[in-house]
């Protein structure tokens, strides 16, 4: 799973270094994790600007911009607060892809409505802003696993001019 994950960071390099674009990451549930595996390879600072690892409501608030109130009425495992993140991320850091994810990944926290698994991520691309809710299984490593293959996965369609989501 490692080797997939560096494989899709490896090919993103790649085409954002043919485009001259840059990334942006914002993430809750994978604690930098999306970073980290971008930041893997040698180089990607060509092409990677700046990782937001916002984990509290209030740093989404404070490093992103989210609107506080968003929080009380849809929480923060959503698709409007994804696609907030994205856009404070590629307003701050000048970066004109993004991805941002927040979820669930448990053992605990879920609920009948959201539960352990539920992940929303949300791909931008200048003014076009992408969102997904994914339900991933597995222990806690491998919710957060599954986030990050599929953030690389859904920067790597959108960079080529694709619809990031999966579903």
């Amino acid at each position: 799973m490692e080797d997939d994950i560096t494989r899709l960071a490896v090919r993103l390099g790649e085409r954002l270094l043919a485009c001259g674009a840059q990334v942006t990451t914002a993430e809750s549930c994978t604690g930098g994790g999306i970073a980290e595996a971008i930041t893997r390879i040698s180089g990607s600072s060509a092409w990677f600007e700046a990782g937001y690892v916002t984990y509290s409501n209030g740093q989404k608030t404070a490093q992103l911009g989210v609107p506080a109130d968003l929080f009380p009425q849809v929480g923060a495992v959503s698709r409007d607060v994804v696609e907030a993140m994205a856009r404070g991320a590629q307003a701050r850091s000048g970066a004109r892809f993004a991805v941002a994810v927040s979820g669930i990944a448990g053992p605990d926290g879920g609920s009948a409505e959201k539960p352990v698994g539920t992940v929303w991520l949300a791909w931008a691309d200048g003014e076009q802003v992408f969102a997904e809710r994914r339900l991933f299984g597995g222990d806690r490593a491998a919710v957060r696993r599954q986030t990050v293959e599929a953030s690389l996965e859904g920067l790597l369609r959108l960079s080529v001019g694709e619809n990031p989501r999966q579903g």
